[in-house]
C-alpha cells in the first residue's frame, strides 16, 4: 500500500471513529439516568433532594472519591464498591422489613415462605419509579425505611461510631473521614441514588437495569443480559477474523529488506544545543518521581493487610490510604509524561539540526510550570481528603474523585497550557526539518500529529463540571484515560521508536513510515472506539456495550504479531559493534513488546468481553491489567526514552553495564513477581467468588479477610522488594552519570 493511500486511510479511521464516538456519547447524554427533583416515600415524605444528590456526589468525591472504594466498578479494591454493597445491604433489610410488616421473622421462615418474599423485594426494589411529569422518584414505605437505616450504617462507618472500627480498619478508612453530619448525609443521599441506577429497570421493557444488570446479585436478579452474551461471543470471533487477516496480510507484505549499516555511530559527534542539555533536569525530577510513587505504591499495597498503619505507625491520621494512592497513580502519570516531554524536547532541535531564540528559555519556564503543577496538585489532594476544602474549593484546588484525573480543576488547565506551551516548543524547533520536505516529512508529520493529540486531548478532562452527572463524567474521564493515555501515547511511542532507529541508521525511513502508518490505522481502527469497554456498566445505553465489545477485540489484533517486533529489536541490538551504546535503551523496546502482550493484549482482553468484566470489574484482575500496561509498556518506554536521552547527553564514554544491567533486569522481573504470585490469584479468587457468590461478596472485608486472602496480599513482598531496588539502582546509574560512577571509559 502507498504512502498516500495509507494516509487517507487513516483519516477516514480517525474522522468516522470520532463521529460515532461522539454520536454515542450524545446518546449518553440523552438516556443518562434521571436525577429527579426529589426521592419521596409512598406516604409522601421527602427522603432527599436531587441537589443533596449532587451536592453529596461532591461529599464523595473530597474524601477521595474512586481512591476509597469504587461506584459502578470503577476505583480502588481495598474497601468495597459501594454501590455493590448498598444493594446488598438493602436488599437483606428489605427482606427483613417485608417480613415485619406481616408480622413475621425473615429468619426464622421456611425456605418456601422465604421465596415469597425475595419475589416480593425483587419487584419493589426493579420497578422504575420514577415520574417524568413531577419529576420524582418514589419509594416504597419499606424501601424508605431501609434508606434511612443505610444512611445511619454509612454515617456510623465513615465517622467514628466504634461499633466499626474493626470494619473501618479492614476497609482502610480512617476514623473521622467525614466530620461533619450534614455532608454524611448528602453522600448517603448520592449512595442510594447510585444504586438505585443499578437496579431500576430501563423504561423501554426490557427488564435490563440501567447498568445493564451490573453488578451481579442474584437475589436481587441482577443476572447477565442476553446482549453480553451475544456481544462477548461476537468480539472473539471478531478478534480470531481480524488476527487471521493480520497474519495474511504480514505474510504477503513482509520482506527482509538489506540494509548497510553504518560503521559508526552516526549520532556520536552530535552536540547537544542548549535547549537539549536542558532536559537533563527534568529527568533528575523524573528519578525523584519514580522513588516517590514507587513509596506511595509500598505504603498503599501495605494498607490492604494493616488498614490503618504502616507497621504499627498510626499512618492513616496524616496520609491515609486515599491520598497515598492518589500520588501512586498520579505520580506514574507525572513521571511517565515528563519523560516523553523530555524526550520529545530533546528530539526536536536533534531532528531539525536548528535551535530556535530563546528555545532553552522556553524549556526552564516549562520545567518550572511542571513543577508547580506537580507540587500543588498533590498538595491540594492532601487538603481535599483531609476535608480542610470547602465542596467548590475542593473541586477547584483538591481532589477530583476520579481516578488517574484526581487533580483539581486549577491544576488541570495549567497542565494543560504547559502540555501546550510543550507542543509550541516541539514545532517551532521542527519546522525547518518539515520545510525539507524529504523522505522523512510523512514519519516527522505523524510525530506531530501525535504530539497535537497529547497536547490537546488532555482537555477531554475539562468537559465535565463540578455536578455534571455521574455517567457523562466517567464518558469524558475515559477520554482522558484511554484515548489520551493509552491511545495517542502509544502513537507517539510508535513514531519516537521508529526515528530513533531510523537516526541511527537501523531502519529506512521509507520503510518505517510505511510500517508505522500501517500500525496506527490498526491501532486506532480499534483504540477509538474501544473507549466504550470502559463504561460498559457506568448507566450507558445497550449499543455503548456493543460497540465497546466489538472495537475493543480489535485493540488486541496488533499486539498478535509483537513477537516479531521484539525479535526484530532484539537482532538490531545485535547488528553492529558500535549499537552496544545503545544496548539497555533497546532492551527497554524489547521489555516494552514483552509488557505490550502481556498486559495489554493477555490481561487486557481477559477483562474486556463484557460477559468477563461483568464479574470481575473492579477486582484485582483490573490492577493487573494497570500495572502490567502502564508501568510495563508506558513507564519502561519512559526509561528507554530516557536512557536514549542520557546518551545523546553522555556521548564520550561507555556506561556501567552491571549497574544499569541489573536495575534493568530487577525492575522487569520484580513486576513479574509482583502480579504473577499475587496480584492474579488474588484477581482470580475474586472472579470465582463473584461468580459463585456474587459482586459484593468478592469486594466483601468477610471474603478479602481471610487467611488465604491475607497471605496472597503478603506474597507482594518479593516482588515489590525487587521492582523497588531496581529503581532504585536506576535512580543511582542517572545520578552517576553526573558523578562519574556510572561512566566506564571512553568511548571510541
Amino acid at each position: 500500500m502507498t504512502t498516500k493511500k495509507l494516509w487517507l486511510t487513516l483519516a477516514l479511521v480517525m474522522v468516522s471513529s470520532f463521529a460515532v464516538l461522539i454520536f454515542f456519547g450524545n446518546d449518553i447524554y440523552r438516556k443518562a439516568p434521571p436525577i429527579p427533583d426529589k426521592v419521596v416515600s409512598e406516604t409522601g415524605e421527602v427522603l432527599f433532594s436531587g441537589q443533596d444528590i449532587k451536592d453529596g456526589q461532591n461529599v464523595w468525591q473530597s474524601i477521595g472519591g474512586q481512591t476509597v472504594g469504587s461506584i459502578w466498578g470503577h476505583g480502588a479494591y481495598i474497601a468495597p464498591d459501594w454501590t455493590a454493597d448498598y444493594l446488598h445491604r438493602e436488599s437483606l433489610a428489605m427482606l427483613e422489613v417485608l417480613a415485619v410488616k406481616d408480622g413475621k421473622v425473615y429468619s426464622t421462615l421456611p425456605a418456601e415462605e422465604q421465596l415469597v418474599y425475595k419475589e416480593r423485594m425483587k419487584l419493589d426494589l426493579r420497578k422504575n419509579t420514577f415520574d417524568p411529569v413531577q419529576n420524582t422518584i418514589t419509594y416504597s414505605d419499606s424501601r424508605a425505611k431501609v434508606s434511612r437505616q443505610l444512611a445511619a450504617y454509612y454515617a456510623k462507618l465513615f465517622m467514628n461510631d466504634p461499633t466499626l472500627s474493626a470494619l473501618r480498619k479492614q476497609y482502610a478508612i480512617p476514623e473521622g473521614t467525614i466530620k461533619d453530619p450534614e455532608r454524611m448525609r448528602l453522600m448517603a443521599a448520592f449512595f442510594a441514588w447510585s444504586t438505585w441506577v443499578c437496579i431500576s429497570e430501563r423504561p423501554d421493557g426490557t427488564h435490563v437495569t440501567y447498568t445493564n444488570n451490573w453488578p451481579n446479585d442474584e437475589t436481587v436478579g441482577n443476572t447477565p443480559s442476553a446482549s453480553l452474551h451475544l456481544w462477548s461471543g461476537f468480539s472473539v470471533l471478531l478478534l480470531l477474523g481480524c488476527i487471521a487477516l493480520l497474519v495474511l496480510y504480514h505474510v504477503r507484505n513482509h520482506d527482509n529488506e538489506h540494509i548497510d549499516l553504518p560503521k559508526q555511530d552516526p549520532l556520536r559527534d552530535m552536540k547537544p544545543t542548549p535547549s537539549m542539555k536542558a532536559t537533563l533536569k527534568y529527568i533528575w525530577v523524573v528519578s525523584i518521581l519514580i522513588l516517590v510513587q514507587m513509596l506511595a505504591g509500598i505504603i498503599t499495597a501495605h494498607y490492604g493487610v494493616e488498614g490503618q498503619g504502616f507497621y504499627g505507625i498510626p499512618l492513616d491520621k496524616f496520609l491515609p490510604q486515599s491520598i497515598s494512592r492518589s500520588w501512586h497513580v498520579q505520580l506514574a502519570i507525572f513521571w511517565i509524561a515528563t519523560s516523553w516531554l523530555a524526550t520529545g524536547l530533546y528530539m526536536g532541535p536533534a531532528i531539525s539540526g536548528y535551535e530556535p531564540r530563546y528555545q532553552q528559555l522556553g524549556v526552564n519556564v516549562l520545567f518550572i510550570a511542571l513543577i508547580i503543577v506537580v507540587g500543588g496538585s498533590l498538595t491540594g489532594q492532601w487538603l481535599g481528603v483531609m476535608q480542610k476544602l470547602g465542596l467548590v474549593d475542593n473541586f477547584l484546588w483538591g481532589h477530583q474523585g476520579y481516578e488517574y484525573i484526581e487533580l483539581g480543576r486549577i491544576w488541570q488547565i495549567l497542565l494543560l497550557v504547559g502540555l501546550i506551551l510543550w507542543l509550541g516548543l516541539m514545532m517551532r524547533a521542527l519546522l525547518p526539518a518539515l520545510r525539507k520536505k524529504d523522505e522523512s516529512r510523512h514519519l516527522l508529520t505523524l510525530f506531530i500529529i501525535a504530539s497535537i493529540a497529547i497536547a490537546v486531548f488532555y482537555a477531554a478532562g475539562l468537559m465535565y463540571g463540578r455536578q455534571t452527572h455521574l455517567a457523562i463524567a466517567e464518558y469524558w474521564r475515559w477520554w482522558v484515560v484511554h484515548l489520551w493515555v493509552e491511545g495517542f501515547f502509544e502513537v507517539f511511542a510508535t513514531v519516537v521508536s521508529a526515528f530513533l532507529f531510523c537516526r541511527l541508521g537501523l531502519l529506512r525511513m521509507q520503510s518505517a513510515t510505511i510500517g508505522v502508518l500501517f500500525s496506527t490505522i490498526i491501532f486506532l481502527a480499534g483504540g477509538i472506539l474501544g473507549t466504550f469497554h470502559h463504561i460498559y456498566f457506568s448507566a450507558t445505553p445497550v449499543a455503548v456495550l456493543a460497540l465497546g465489545a466489538t472495537f475493543s477485540a480489535l485493540e488486541i489484533v496488533p499486539l498478535v504479531l509483537i513477537g516479531y517486533e521484539a525479535y526484530h529489536n532484539y537482532t538490531l541490538s545485535k547488528s553492529t559493534p558500535w549499537i552496544k551504546a545503545y544496548k539497555w535503551p533497546i532492551y527497554c523496546f524489547i521489555a516494552i513488546c514483552f509488557w505490550n502482550f502481556l498486559g495489554a493484549g493477555i490481561f487486557g482482553f481477559a477483562i474486556n468481553p463484557p460477559i468477563a468484566l461483568y464479574y470481575i470489574q473492579g477486582l484485582n484482575t483490573t490492577a493487573v491489567h494497570g500495572h502490567t500496561a502502564l508501568f510495563g509498556v508506558y513507564g519502561i518506554l519512559g526509561i528507554g526514552l530516557m536512557l536514549f536521552v542520557l546518551r545523546g547527553l553522555y556521548p564520550d564514554h561507555h556506561w556501567n553495564e552491571k549497574l544499569i544491567g541489573t536495575a534493568f533486569w530487577l525492575i522487569n522481573i520484580g513486576l513479574l513477581v509482583m502480579v504473577s504470585i499475587s496480584m492474579l490469584p488474588i484477581g482470580i479468587m475474586q472472579g470465582i467468588a463473584s461468580i459463585q457468590h456474587g459482586y459484593w461478596y468478592a469486594r466483601s472485608a468477610e471474603f478479602m479477610q481471610t487467611d488465604t486472602m491475607q497471605t496472597l496480599r503478603w506474597f507482594r513482598v518479593p516482588g515489590d522488594i525487587m521492582l523497588a531496588i531496581g529503581e532504585t539502582l536506576l535512580v543511582v546509574f542517572i545520578i552517576g552519570l553526573k558523578t562519574g560512577w556510572s561512566r566506564k571509559g571512553t568511548r571510541n
